[in-house]
């Protein structure tokens, strides 16, 4: 079964990403892209701006689908990711929901610390790293 799920990836003006620490399963005690499910009758853009403001506190505008990534969930369930480029429009940055921590990293700084699977691939991928 697969679980639609949506990230958003923000960049400052001196090229840190946004990353939050994941309070939970799946990855609890790893960094990511702030994100989380698409609810039923939710569009991947009204998630995005809902996950944002729920995990960092900040109001985004959703740009382009930067990337799709599939990870393995508990119980045969498989969470299709889809990112977005997103631009803070507002708020106030502080770990929220199921974020544990929610800070700009600059790429090295991401490298250093315990990722979530898959995610510096992913990102190097689409030339964020």
């Amino acid at each position: 079964m697969n679980v639609r799920c949506v990230g958003g990836i923000v960049r400052d003006g001196s090229g840190r990403l946004l990353m939050v620490k994941r309070g939970r399963a799946p990855a609890a005690g790893t960094w990511s892209v702030p994100g989380g499910r698409v609810e039923p009758g939710e569009s991947d853009e009204a998630a995005v701006v809902r996950e944002m403001r729920e995990e960092t506190g900040l109001e985004v505008a959703v740009g382009r689908l930067v990337g799709t990534v599939e990870r393995p969930g508990p119980d045969g369930v498989t969470y299709e990711i889809h990112d977005y480029e997103v631009t803070v429009r507002g708020g106030a940055l502080r770990a929220g929901d199921d974020a544990a921590e929610a800070r700009w990293l600059t790429p090295a700084e991401l490298r250093a610390l315990p990722a979530a699977p898959g995610l510096l691939d992913a990102l190097g991928g689409w030339g964020l790293l």
